[in-house]
């Protein structure tokens, strides 16, 4: 796959760690925008189109996470998605969101967690494919820690979802990107409708979320958040985690640096690495 264009920085780029990184739509959103992209997940994703880690996503993030200048996570979705509450109701699907968020709040690093409609997430930012003329609807909601973008405004819905609901046939401008059956999409439309041309597996299909969100939520960062704070050479406002202060210090220009010079800040930690989270780890599932 021939991977677009995108913009260019002096210096380093950013680096984006792609969290339950699944066929890559996130990942490549923040590409567009310029980041460098790494992903991880707990399966074998061999259409992933950057550098890929195949393993437990929160296992990988304790190790590394702090090499980034952003993490992204998309905790796997059926335990709050639609399905799960109807078609699916009476299934156990293990809730990764309070572990992904603890320990992002433990390293204290800019982070944006993505899940779907009725996920126990902070609605800091929703999304929708129609605010970026896209055939599918797709709302998502976005968790945002340690900096803060500009919410797009929602559009206005051009019409239904085609497809069968509930025994009535309706057609419409968006298709639906998930399941099989009654007039839901087929790949290629899948494709077409999310701008993803480099999978197609259906179920990455009916996990990803469009480019078109990160590649927003990535230029956000890069002219609101840190990035672009320290690219204006303007003085770090971001709140300090109470656990993060006796690594961090203001220096002259007001700019967060590690109180150890030419060391990267860093949480203490027992052996084996386990911070104290009120939530226990839990293994992703197969």
């Amino acid at each position: 796959m021939r991977l677009p264009k995108r913009p260019s920085f002096s210096g380093r780029r950013p680096r984006v760690l792609d969290l339950f990184c699944c066929a890559g739509g996130a990942g490549m959103g923040y590409y567009r925008a310029g980041f460098d992209v790494v992903g991880v997940d707990i399966r074998a994703r061999p259409n992933y189109p950057f550098e890929f880690h195949q393993g437990d996503a929160l296992e990988f993030a304790h190790a590394h996470v702090q090499e980034f200048d952003l993490v992204h996570a998309s905790p796997p979705c059926q335990h709050s998605c639609t399905l799960t509450k109807g078609t699916n109701k009476g299934r156990e699907y293990i809730d990764l969101i309070p572990a992904t968020r603890e320990l992002f709040a433990w390293y204290g690093v800019p982070s944006v967690v993505e899940n779907v409609q009725g996920s126990q997430l902070r609605r800091d930012l929703v999304l929708c494919g129609e605010m970026f003329g896209l055939g599918v609807l797709r709302h998502r909601y976005f968790e945002i820690d340690y900096w803060r973008g500009d919410r797009r405004p929602h559009q206005p819905h051009r019409g239904y979802v085609r497809g069968l609901r509930h025994g009535v046939w309706r057609d419409g401008p968006y298709i639906a990107a998930y399941g099989k059956g009654g007039g839901k999409g087929t790949v290629r439309e899948m494709q077409q409708a999310m701008d993803i041309h480099w999978t197609d597996v259906h179920e990455e299909l009916t996990e990803a979320i469009p480019p078109a969100y990160t590649e927003y939520i990535g230029n956000e960062f890069l002219t609101t958040g840190e990035w672009g704070a320290i690219a204006r050479g303007l003085p770090d406002t971001a709140p300090v985690p109470e656990i993060m202060r006796p690594y961090l210090k203001l220096n002259a220009a007001g700019r967060l640096v590690a109180t150890r010079p030419g060391r990267r800040p860093s949480a203490p930690a027992p052996a084996p690495l386990v911070p104290p989270f009120a939530v226990p780890l839990l293994k992703e599932t197969l």
